[in-house]
């Protein structure tokens, strides 16, 4: 079973990508995966601090890429 999801927050300003991310992982069950790939500059401060909030794992961030992508483990 693939449960792995992406969620693309190009073009979206803060708070968005973090509000939409939040949504798409409220629909997901535990231990699924979400890619989020973002381009607003607040997201590298915002996204990491959503997952500490939360509790869920923040597995990776490529930060050099654009749009950047934010790979999310949900708790």
């Amino acid at each position: 079973m693939n449960d792995e999801h992406t969620l693309d927050a190009t073009g979206l300003l803060c708070p968005l990508p973090v509000l939409k991310a939040r949504k798409r992982l409220q629909a997901m069950s535990s231990g699924a995966v979400l890619s989020v790939m973002a381009d607003d500059p607040a997201a590298i401060i915002d996204i990491p601090h959503f997952c500490n909030e939360t509790g869920h794992k923040l597995v990776s961030q490529d930060l050099e890429s654009t749009p950047q992508l934010y790979v999310i483990q949900k708790k």
